[in-house]
């Protein structure tokens, strides 16, 4: 019985995603998307076409009004990708 509960259950979908950026000179910032797919979308429209380029890109902050950040898309070292869950917590294995 126990193997069949575990088997039914269904991959739970992240709430949203924080992403790690790792700038040049060991600054850190993180920017939440609300999807995968939003984050996808921003990073092969606007990193990878500008990965050289010296000019500032938009990076979207949407959880917070009247604040944003420009960066340089060379700048950016690493990226982490970090799958984010509001919901309540899995109570079945205590």
């Amino acid at each position: 019985m126990e193997k069949e509960r575990k088997q039914s259950r269904k991959p739970r979908k992240p709430d949203e995603y924080a992403v790690h950026l790792l700038l040049s000179g060991g600054h850190r910032e993180e920017v939440r998307f609300t999807s995968i797919q939003e984050f996808q979308k921003w990073y092969s429209s606007e990193v990878v076409p500008k990965s050289e380029d010296r000019n500032f890109i938009n990076v979207p902050l949407k959880n917070v009004q009247g604040e944003y950040m420009v960066v340089r898309p060379w700048s950016i070292m690493a990226i982490r990708v970090e799958p984010i869950f509001f919901g309540s917590v899995d109570r079945e294995n205590f």
